[in-house]
């Protein structure tokens, strides 16, 4: 979350590998709903990568030999 609203930040923040440029709104309650946005979204909706654990797909491969 920035203030920034210069292209080249959100172009330089998005190669660095941010996933997200959110600009924060100067005014407290539409920066407050932003947050709550933002928390709604990365709580509620987002869904994570499933990651496999690594022992299971260890012990796969060796029952594939």
């Amino acid at each position: 979350m920035t203030s920034s609203k210069e292209e080249r930040d959100l172009v330089s923040g998005y190669n660095l590998g941010a996933n997200s440029y959110i600009q924060k709104p100067v005014d407290f309650e539409q920066f407050r709903e932003t947050v709550k946005s933002v928390g709604l979204y990365w709580l509620v909706i987002n869904q994570a990568p499933v990651v496999e654990d690594s022992r299971q797909s260890a012990g796969h491969a060796h029952d594939r030999h």
